[in-house]
């Protein structure tokens, strides 16, 4: 056959000559290994296929990878910004999030005094406060000082609401409490809680002194929730601010200054009781 070399029939044969069975043999073996030929390349394109694929995809993980960590704060994640950075947008996010100025609160009952002792009661036992006072009695929603638990509360981030009177406790030691309503938006949720959620060892940002948790207590009615239109509200002892929004750069800026102790030697401008104390 043309094209094939070995047994089969050469030019110089009578083409009318009927091939012998070794010929033909000898053809088909030909034709056979041509087709084996034929398939072992479409192998082996295929396997150079398959891994030109295997290393793009490699490529593609390894570029998601190195573009999703690594990033400042020392958190391993470059969408969670550092401390300065948020310092530098506060002042702009004050507007971009509502917020009104940090307030003075007053004494709880109006007592009189720049530090009453009724500020500071733990409730239980007997008398007035022998069990934790509703919320409606406290002078601002959420309450910044005020009768409270025995216990602080510690440090962190909540999924669902804590007490609030162990949060009062957490503040007269010098605590901040970031409250955000449990309608705001995800995402700057989620901000917070990355930032404020960043391991110690890896990057101080004040975490010890934070507690970042929604503000939602049905059964204390009106108070129970943070005022219309507040989506954040940011507390010290004796010390409030509300936004329309929740905004990390707002809420850093807050807490940098009024839990202690402060952040990078910033300037403390609580009025904690006791500043410091366990949490």
């Amino acid at each position: 056959m043309a094209g094939n070399t070995g047994g089969g029939r050469g030019p110089g044969d009578n083409p009318d000559r009927r091939p012998t069975k070794a010929e033909r043999r000898e053809d088909a073996r030909l034709q056979r290994e041509d087709i084996q030929r034929a398939m072992a390349r479409r192998r082996r394109n295929r396997g150079v296929g398959l891994v030109l694929v295997v290393v793009a995809v490699a490529i593609a993980v390894v570029a998601v990878f190195l573009t999703s960590s690594g990033g400042s704060g020392g958190s391993g994640d470059v969408s969670i910004p550092s401390a300065d950075e948020l310092l530098a947008q506060a002042s702009a996010g004050q507007t971009s999030a509502g917020c009104d100025t940090v307030l003075a609160t007053a004494n709880y009952n109006d007592a009189p005094g720049d530090d009453p002792d009724v500020d500071h009661t733990h409730y239980g036992g007997t008398g007035e406060f022998a069990t934790a006072p509703a919320l409606s009695t406290y002078p601002t929603v959420p309450p910044a000082s005020g009768p409270h638990d025995a216990s602080p509360l510690a440090d962190g981030i909540y999924d669902s609401p804590p007490s609030v009177f162990q949060s009062l406790h957490a503040m007269e030691h010098g605590g901040a409490v970031i409250w955000y309503s449990p309608d705001a938006d995800p995402q700057a949720v989620a901000d917070l809680k990355a930032f404020y959620g960043q391991r110690q060892s890896e990057v101080s940002v004040g975490q010890d002194r934070v507690i970042v948790a929604p503000y939602e207590y049905p059964d204390e009615g009106a108070a129970g929730q943070l005022p219309a239109g507040v989506q954040m509200a940011l507390v010290a002892w004796h010390r409030l601010q509300t936004c329309t929004a929740v905004n990390l750069a707002v809420a850093f800026d807050f807490t940098s200054q009024y839990e202690f102790p402060v952040y990078d030697g910033r300037t403390w401008k609580g009025v904690a009781r006791e500043p410091g104390a366990e949490m």
